[in-house]
């Protein structure tokens, strides 16, 4: 019995052991970062917001998507969104054929956009927006 009893502690020392060294990561792990799924890609970030806002028509994903890159180059090169919306300037007003938007929705698609393709903009463009009353 006694052997048992020895036998039976023995066994459950070393898998106590075993159990602890399965929970501790290995010294030369890299640390655990975010999953892939929990990075937001660009496109479905901003198409999430573009399918709440009204439009007059139905814009495609490929026309919606479009527009983003075309923002952040306007913006990297220094214009305002006054100038890129505008018909004299950029000419990058959210509106197809067949489609369309109000200014203010045009607004909340700017800064979806700017915000998921080109954030090192989004001060920028909503301080704009913040002084003429817009945001």
């Amino acid at each position: 019995m006694r052997t048992r009893t020895t036998t039976a502690a023995l066994i459950t020392a070393a898998l106590l052991a075993l159990t602890a060294c399965g929970t501790e990561p290995e010294p030369d792990a890299p640390a655990a970062g975010p999953s892939a799924s929990a990075t937001t890609d660009p496109e479905d970030q901003y198409l999430s917001t573009a399918r709440d806002i009204t439009f007059n028509g139905a814009p495609t994903d490929d026309e919606l998507t479009q527009l983003p890159p075309q923002w952040c180059d306007a913006l990297a090169d220094g214009h305002s969104v006054e100038w890129t919306f505008s018909l004299s300037g950029g000419d990058l007003y959210p509106l197809g054929q067949e489609w369309g938007t109000v200014q203010t929705d045009a607004y909340t698609l700017l800064v979806a956009g700017v915000r998921a393709y080109c954030p090192e903009y989004l001060k920028t463009v909503t301080d704009e927006l913040r002084e003429g009353g817009d945001y």
